[in-house]
């Protein structure tokens, strides 16, 4: 199952220098793949376990359009990975450009947040 979300960095995104915090790119990857997990498995409960790696790859302006490609990569007995691409579209430029991506890991738990095998 794929997924895909867009976000428009603003001013509240931006650091003291005018480009996005990475905190908060990390904090939008993080919410759009664990939405895509829901979705995708609506009887679980999500936490995050891990993103594998974490590499901004260019700074990003106020007014960049991001699109967030969230792709479903692996899948085991309680946990599920995405891979997450992040393209930007700037004024300055007439084609995206991949500026970050990961694959993010989240384990299914219940209600006392013990791991929990994943169904349909």
């Amino acid at each position: 199952m794929d997924f895909q979300n867009y976000k428009v960095t603003k001013p509240e995104d931006l650091n003291h220098y005018g480009f996005l915090f990475g905190g908060k790119l990390l904090q939008w990857v993080d919410e759009f793949s664990w939405i895509a997990a829901s979705l995708a498995f609506p009887k679980h409960q999500f936490v995050t376990m891990s993103m594998d790696k974490v590499e901004f790859r260019k700074s990003v302006k106020k007014g960049t359009i991001l699109r967030f490609n969230i792709n479903k990569h692996k899948q085991g007995n309680s946990y599920i990975k995405f891979k997450v691409e992040v393209f930007a579209y700037c004024a300055d430029n007439i084609e995206e450009e991949l500026i970050f991506n990961t694959v993010v890991t989240f384990v299914s738990v219940n209600e006392n947040g013990k791991i929990k095998r994943l169904t349909k």
